[in-house]
This record gives structure tokens, sequence and C-alpha cells, in this order.
């Protein structure tokens, strides 16, 4: 048995997020989907971190254990191959140790936000960022942002569905930088709450718009209550970019 890990690239658009799922589509499913008709084997494919419906990855990782002798590059174009026209693709493939887990020995994660800033309507993005409409003050978004820096309790920015055991999280890196009509928020940290990035990326834009200021922000972290959120975010400009292993 041979532990392979993978950096995975997908298109959340068609799934209902990266794990698999009793009522439709998944990326888990499509790969192991892959694996079994390469290998003849159901094995568990095991991520850095779990992504909602129309999420997207540039480069989770994920691992898998395979019975079947293969070298990690002929692994990845027969998964590539088996995965036909869905969204996903395995952009690399190596060996690793048997003690070497995709969620568990993850010590950071990052995700990046991009949000089309015009009026104009999306078209080869439409689903790939969120469009705003009227124009959102970058500087006085990133400026605020800075509150939610550091160890705080982020329950007012945390799903009802969530299971996590703590709301107590350590939010590593909150920035926000434009480009032209296009805004990316960065977010790192070891471990993130379900909807924690959506919601607070919904909370900026709301600052960045003028109808909220970063005291408005600071109040809504401090009430540690969901009903004080004032916007989740869609996920379509939601993307997994980075996971972090000991060297």
């Amino acid at each position: 048995m041979t532990r392979f890990a993978f950096t995975v690239e997908f298109d959340g658009r068609p799934f209902m997020g990266w794990q698999r799922q009793a009522h439709g589509p998944s990326v888990q499913q499509a790969i192991e989907d892959a694996i079994h008709a390469v290998t003849g084997e159901r094995v568990v494919v095991h991520a850095a971190g779990r992504t909602d419906a129309g999420v997207h990855g540039l480069a989770m990782r994920a691992h898998a254990d395979v019975a079947k002798p293969m070298t990690p590059f002929r692994l990845m174009e027969a998964i590539n191959a088996r995965l036909g026209r869905q969204p996903v693709a395995i952009l690399g493939c190596e060996e690793v140790s048997d003690d070497w887990h995709a969620r568990f020995s993850c010590i950071g994660r990052s995700y990046v936000y991009r949000i089309v800033n015009r009026r104009a309507a999306l078209t080869f993005e439409a689903g790939l960022a969120w469009q705003v409409k009227p124009q959102l003050d970058a500087g006085a978004m990133h400026d605020a942002a800075q509150v939610l820096v550091g160890l705080h309790d982020f329950t007012t920015f945390r799903s009802a569905h969530c299971q996590s055991a703590s709301p107590v999280k350590t939010l590593d890196r909150l920035s926000v930088e434009r480009e032209g009509d296009r805004i990316a928020i960065h977010a790192g940290a070891r471990s993130f709450l379900h909807h924690q990035v959506r919601s607070m990326v919904g909370c900026l834009a709301m600052v960045g718009m003028g109808r909220w200021s970063a005291d408005d922000l600071r109040d809504a972290l401090e009430a540690r209550n969901r009903a004080a959120l004032g916007l989740n975010a869609p996920p379509d400009g939601l993307y997994f970019v980075r996971a972090d292993y000991p060297a």
C-alpha cells in the first residue's frame, strides 16, 4: 500500500463542495471514482480542507492509499484521463510517508476571495468572482480587516452548521488588495470555521461601501452572535490556494 499526495485544481460550480454528498456530485467523489476506474480499488481521498458548493480550488492538497503498484506520474496521468470533462485536475502527485495526512499534518491554510468591482455584468468570470457594483474603498477594507487578525472568538462569522469544537481561531492574515476593478482578499490561518472567510468578506464589503466602519466590524466580532453578521458573501469568489506542511 502506497500513500500518494495530490495537488488538485477544481472549478467548484458543478459540485456540492469537496466532500462526498448523497444529494449531489462532489470533488472527492469525482477523484475517488477515477481512482477506482484506474486501480479497481475503492479508496478514500482525504483533503486539507472542505469547501462549500461553488467554492473553487487552485491547489488543494489531498491523499489516498493505493495498493496497485504505480509511479506517481502514471497515477496522476491515469486519474486525469478518467476525470474526463469534469473540471477537476491533478496538478501534482508524489509518494509520501504513511504518517503524512493531508488534513491532520497541515499547519496552515490560505484562501483568496476575488471581487470584480464594476457595474457591467460579468461574462467570462460569472460564477468565478463576486460582482459588487457600488464602488468599494479597498483601503478602508484593508484597514478594517486588521480588527479581525489575531486570536478571537469568531462566533459571529461562523455558520450555524459549523462542526468545529470551538469558535476560537487565530487568523494570521487578512489583507485587501486592488488592481483596477479587481479586489483580492487574502486570508491565512491554521484552520477556519465553516463560512468564516465568506462572512468576513461580506462584512468587509459593507465597510468598502461605507455602510459599516471598522468600529462596526469590531462590534460584530465582539458580539459573538451570528445575528450580528452584516453580510455573508457568495461562494463564487472563494478559492482554496495553499496548504502548508512542516518541512
